[in-house]
């Protein structure tokens, strides 16, 4: 007997829903429905500077509005801070992380002193600074209580791999993997105790996630999140990235640029079904 597909909305509560989630949503929602299978939200609120109680609030009432429906109780991360610390915890007694003690302004000036730049989809390729440093010098950093942040030591994790990475895209078959693209990708700092990369892989595992619909923008990230489930040996969901929601002016509609909340559209009168249909007929392929 088949397997039951199992889908997720995973919304970060920084601000109200807008079109664009509605239509995240209504791909995983449906995806679930239509073969009997089980539809979970997950909010996504590890940042605690930006993201608040309200919003959280806010994206209960607005899927419950729009007709969506979830099974079991959400998944709220900022609750399970253990099981990240966890993680970091089992990759640093490998050796694959190690502290960063580097500021944002630090690594701006050694990439300007260096003449080169690499970028990576996350922007400036960290120089492999604190790579470098001793296991003694860590230690006393640490104990001197110097802020740190943690990162991948990527060529360390590539190098215990068996061979290279793959995952299966919806409609595109399967894609080959380049992780090395992230360089020593940070999976915690200071302010935010465990990186988005690490926190949705270990949740999407742990939750039995077969399925992940997610915006075509999130496609590159796709490269590192498998690494990581090989480096866990979490299994391996299916992946459909969909298209983004573009306003009238051709720019992705989202938070930042204040795009219309389905509050305001309830509160505009307009009907919950009326919402959903404009949610998906606005997607750009």
């Amino acid at each position: 007997m088949a397997a039951t597909i199992v889908t997720r909305f995973a919304p970060s509560p920084t601000g109200r829903l807008h079109l664009g989630h509605a239509h995240a949503a209504l791909l995983a929602w449906q995806a679930a429905r239509e073969a009997g299978g089980r539809f979970l939200l997950r909010i996504e609120d590890i940042d605690p500077v930006r993201c608040r109680p309200e919003f959280t609030a806010g994206i209960l009432e607005d899927l419950a509005w729009l007709g969506l429906d979830w099974d079991g109780a959400p998944r709220v991360q900022s609750a399970h801070l253990p099981d990240y610390r966890a993680v970091l915890d089992r990759l640093r007694g490998r050796g694959l992380v190690y502290p960063c003690f580097c500021t944002r302004a630090d690594i701006a000036r050694e990439v300007a002193a260096s003449g080169h730049a690499p970028h990576g989809p996350d922007g400036v390729l960290y120089p492999g600074t604190c790579r470098r440093l001793s296991e003694a010098e860590r230690r006393v950093r640490i104990a001197g209580g110097e802020a740190y942040a943690l990162r991948l030591d990527m060529a360390a994790a590539l190098a215990g791999l068996d061979g290279p990475l793959f995952f299966e895209e919806a409609d595109r078959g399967r894609l080959r993997c380049d992780p090395a693209r992230f360089g020593d990708v940070v999976l915690a700092r200071k302010d935010t105790p465990a990186s988005y990369h690490l926190c949705v892989t270990h949740d999407d595992a742990l939750q039995g996630v077969m399925l992940v619909t997610r915006a075509e923008d999130l496609l590159p990230a796709t490269d590192l999140h498998r690494l990581l489930q090989a480096l866990m040996g979490w299994p391996v969901p299916r992946y459909r990235h969909h298209g983004l929601l573009l306003g009238a002016d051709g720019k992705r509609l989202s938070k930042r640029d204040n795009a219309p909340t389905l509050a305001a559209l309830r509160e505009a009168g307009r009907p919950p079904g009326e919402v959903r249909a404009l949610a998906a007929s606005q997607v750009r392929p």
